[in-house]
Parts: C-alpha cells; sequence; structure tokens
C-alpha cells in the first residue's frame, strides 16, 4: 500500500480471494403450447421466446390452443419471466403429443419440450419450472421430468386415467397414475380449476398446472424455493372440476388419501389453495418434499456457476481456503435468510489424495438440512380436574 500523503479517499481494487456467490435464479418459468391462431412473428413455432410480462402477450396468442389460457393463469399469480415454445396441434391426440415432445431436426433444431433446453443458449434464461398446461399426456409428463432433470427444474403434471390421455376423474385414477412415475422432479396435481373464459363467456375447466407454474415463481419471488406451492391462495379461480372432501382434522378425507399417495389436490379454504407437498420420487428417497428437490438444486447451480471463474486458476491452499470460506458465509446467509436449517462446507482429505491433487483435481465437500414443511401437525388435549382444585379459593378472591 502506498505510504504517500494524501488527504481524501483512496480504493485499492484486489481482484482475489474467494468467489461471490448469488444465488441463481429460479422464478423462471418454462411451457410448452399450442396456439393456432397466434402471431407468428411473436411465437415463431418450436422456438423459445422469452416474455418478461406474459399478460402483455395474451392478444399475441390468438383464441385457440392452450397458449392464451396458460399465460392468463401464469399472470394472475405473478409477472414472471417466462418462455415459450409454441407447437403444432396434431391431427390427433397422439400425433400432438408427439409435437410437445418434441426432437432434435436433421438441422440441429430442438423442437417441442427439446427446445426449451435450448432457452439459455439462445435467451440466456434456464427454465425451471416446467410445465405443459392442458397437453402434459403420459409420454409428455414422462418427458417433462427428463427436461426438468436435465435443467435442474421441477415439472407439474395432470393426473390422468389408466391410458395416460383422458383426464383422471376420480381421486382413485389419480393415485394409480402417480404410481407411474418416480422422479423428484415431477409433482402430479388432480383435480383441475374452474375459472371463466372471456372467449366462450362461460365457466370452463382450466388446468391447473397453468396456476401451479406462475404461483410456484410467485413464491420463489416473494418467499423463496424453500417453500412448497401448498396452503398458498391461488388466484382466478372460481370453481374445482371434481369433489374433494376435505377435512383439516381427517384422516379419512379425500384430502388425506391423495396426499398419502403423493398427489396434490386443491381445496377451497378462504380461496382455492394447492395441497400437498410431495414429489413422485420412488419410496425410500430423501427428495420426497418438493422443496427439497428445490433446495438440492438451487445449490448445486448456486455452487457451481459462483465457481466458473476459479476453474485453471493455480490451486495454491490459500486459494482453496479462501473458496472454503465463502462458500460457508453463504451457506449462513441462507440459513440466517431461513432457506436451510444448516450448512457446511469442508475439505474431505480422503477424497483429496496427493494423486488427485497432482493431477488438478480438488473436491470440495458440503453437507446441508433443507427446511421442512409442516405437513403434519398435531396437539395433546387432555381433560383435567386439576384446575378446580382451588375452586373455593378463587370464587372469594373474585
Amino acid at each position: 500500500m502506498s505510504t504517500e500523503y494524501h488527504h481524501g479517499v483512496r480504493v485499492f481494487e484486489v481482484d482475489e480471494g474467494g468467489a461471490t456467490i448469488r444465488v441463481v435464479s429460479t422464478a423462471i418459468i418454462g411451457i410448452v403450447a399450442t396456439a393456432p391462431a397466434a402471431d407468428a412473428t411473436a411465437f415463431p413455432l418450436n422456438t423459445p421466446v422469452l416474455l418478461t410480462n406474459p399478460a402483455g402477450s395474451i392478444g399475441k396468442a390468438g383464441a385457440t390452443g392452450t397458449l392464451a389460457k396458460a399465460l392468463k393463469a401464469i399472470s394472475q399469480q405473478a409477472q414472471a419471466v417466462t418462455i415459450v415454445v409454441r407447437v403444432e396441434p396434431g391431427a390427433d391426440d397422439a400425433a400432438t403429443t408427439s409435437n410437445v415432445i418434441g426432437t432434435t431436426t436433421a438441422a440441429g433444431q430442438k423442437t417441442g419440450l427439446q427446445a426449451l433446453l435450448a432457452a439459455q443458449g439462445q435467451l440466456g434464461y434456464k427454465p425451471r419450472i416446467i410445465g405443459a398446461p392442458g397437453l402434459d399426456t403420459e409420454a409428455v409428463a414422462i418427458e417433462i421430468g427428463v427436461v426438468a432433470e436435465a435443467l435442474r427444474g421441477f415439472g407439474y403434471i395432470s393426473a390422468r386415467k389408466a391410458d395416460g390421455m383422458a383426464y383422471a376423474t376420480t381421486k382413485e385414477e389419480a393415485t394409480l397414475y402417480r404410481g407411474k412415475f418416480g422422479k423428484r422432479e415431477l409433482m402430479v396435481i388432480w383435480p383441475s380449476f374452474l375459472a371463466w373464459d372471456t372467449n366462450t363467456n362461460d365457466v370452463e375447466t382450466m388446468p391447473a398446472i397453468a396456476y401451479a407454474l406462475g404461483l410456484r415463481a410467485k413464491l420463489d419471488q416473494q418467499i423463496g424455493w424453500h417453500k412448497t406451492l401448498s396452503n398458498i391462495v391461488v388466484n382466478g379461480p372460481q370453481g374445482i372440476s371434481a369433489d374433494v372432501f376435505f377435512d383439516l382434522q381427517s384422516p379419512s378425507s379425500d384430502t388425506t388419501y391423495l396426499n398419502a399417495l403423493e398427489v396434490t389436490t386443491i381445496i377451497n379454504r378462504s380461496g382455492y389453495r394447492f395441497w400437498g407437498n410431495r414429489t413422485t420420487e420412488a419410496q425410500g428417497g430423501k427428495f420426497f418434499f418438493e422443496n427439497y428437490t428445490r433446495t438440492a438444486q438451487v445449490l448445486a447451480d448456486t455452487m457451481a456457476e459462483a465457481h466458473f471463474t476459479f476453474v485453471d486458476k493455480p490451486m495454491h491452499p490459500t486459494l482453496v481456503k479462501d473458496m472454503l470460506e465463502n462458500i460457508n458465509a453463504k451457506g449462513k446467509d441462507l440459513v440466517t435468510g431461513g432457506y436451510l436449517i444448516g450448512f457446511e462446507a469442508f475439505i474431505n482429505p480422503d477424497l483429496n489424495p496427493k494423486e488427485e491433487l497432482f493431477v488438478g483435481r480438488l473436491r470440495i465437500s458440503y453437507r446441508y438440512t433443507p427446511v421442512p414443511p409442516l405437513e403434519d401437525l398435531g396437539f395433546r388435549q387432555t381433560i383435567t380436574d386439576d384446575f378446580l382444585a382451588n375452586f373455593a379459593a378463587a370464587v372469594q378472591a373474585a
């Protein structure tokens, strides 16, 4: 440091030390939709389109297909960055399903859901909240899980009948359908919402998935990715497409039946709300809560992206020490902010023998505890005569 006299302020810029760790953006929706009457310039086929204000693009989506309804449901919850891939409706449901799933053409262009994988390279945004409202047949739902895993995102899918095409109409069909999936990146929702359609001037069935996508983005913006979708008022709906018996204290209610078999449902209590926290992860895993999966994804991407500039730097012990200090400082911030219960980063000597270090491999370990949702709250109620012991004295003192 200079010892030259100066009366004022000096700034010494030092480009070293640990990474500035910023949590990755999570409130980014990715949808695949049909819109035969859409403005082809605004929504070219099989091309990721970035919307920063979904409500402002509803008019360009046209009155037919699934896009306009999805954008309306999303925008009723939040003004969230949304990436849209428009596909053509097929000659039948099977052909439409193929268009939604998409492929990579001979020219190298990705179509349908596959186009969401190209969004970050083309638009600079990675979709984290994935769905195809109204189009998520079983085959599409499977592919949503594949794409969500690749993007480290989360997908919401509708419960269908055994054929995987028509919507489930009973809770038994919904839970049977849920059994077809085993990925931690998916949540099954049943039934659908009812809402006013300004095109038909009537109440119509609306896919609950579109509302789930918007609400998930809203929660990420206002509370955080550690809060599940459950028990938050949904804007827009005015009914439920099937009768669902809900009793907060009854273990034999429809909602308990559905939630116990890992299907998120819908209730009407001071507003319409999703009710359920569970993913479709196979039994025995540790990512059975929606927010457990998203916490793991956010931490993985946050740590990786923050240390991009450290790749290929000279691996001195001081560099690694600085990295550890910054990682632990960020973990402490996340704990203080309520996003995690605990966090610790460390160097495990067993994973870093001299032979591995010599060839440029370093392994930093960290462990964390996500925040569990309070899913099952119990009270112990006891009747007693203890409070009558001093009854006479209390009467005299009154």
